[in-house]
């Protein structure tokens, strides 16, 4: 009996565990690909940060002096 076979009947007898084996094998090849692919883009122009006394103003509504 081939792997084929013996993979087929393990599908047929255990679909939760085969399914479950499948998503864990997704879970663990998209990182691989998609994290350094996400990384090659450019990060260079960053937002500054804005000053503390901006954002306590845009929170409470009141003006910084």
């Amino acid at each position: 009996m081939g792997v084929m076979e013996k993979l087929k009947i393990f599908v047929v007898q255990e679909p939760v565990v085969a399914a479950s084996c499948l998503i864990a094998g997704f879970g663990l090849f998209l990182p691989a690909v998609v994290r350094p692919i996400l990384d090659s883009f450019d990060t260079a122009k960053q937002v500054p940060q804005p000053a503390l006394s901006d954002v306590v103003a845009g929170m409470t509504g009141k003006k910084g002096e």
